[in-house]
């Protein structure tokens, strides 16, 4: 069965990497709010509390969470870490999304 979201083994690495020097649960949780240059944004945040009626998916022990409603604009996307001369940072490919800016961090649906 096709999960709703998913998360790269790159980004699972280096949550857990993160998680690990900060003594905390691997659960990355990837939440969409209004704002930034193109409409919304995405928030990352690592988490030990999963709420109820959140999804969940995970990869190599290390869970990536979202809520329903932020699911509604992320669904089918990858999260990704990717790491360039311009720094590194979480990225999301999103198919839902009709455009996007320059930083990566905003989008428009």
């Amino acid at each position: 069965m096709e999960q709703p979201i998913n998360l790269s083994p790159s980004a699972a690495g280096r949550v857990a990497a993160i998680a690990a020097k900060q003594g905390r649960d691997a659960a990355l949780r990837l939440a969409v709010e209004g704002g930034g240059c193109s409409g919304f944004q995405y928030r990352f945040d690592l988490v030990s509390e999963i709420e109820g009626d959140d999804v969940v998916v995970e990869r190599d022990g290390v869970k990536l969470v979202v809520d329903p409603v932020s699911l509604d604009l992320v669904r089918g996307s990858t999260v990704d870490f990717v790491e360039s001369l311009g720094g590194a940072a979480f990225k999301v490919e999103n198919p839902n999304a009709a455009a996007g800016c320059g930083c990566g961090s905003s989008f428009s649906i």
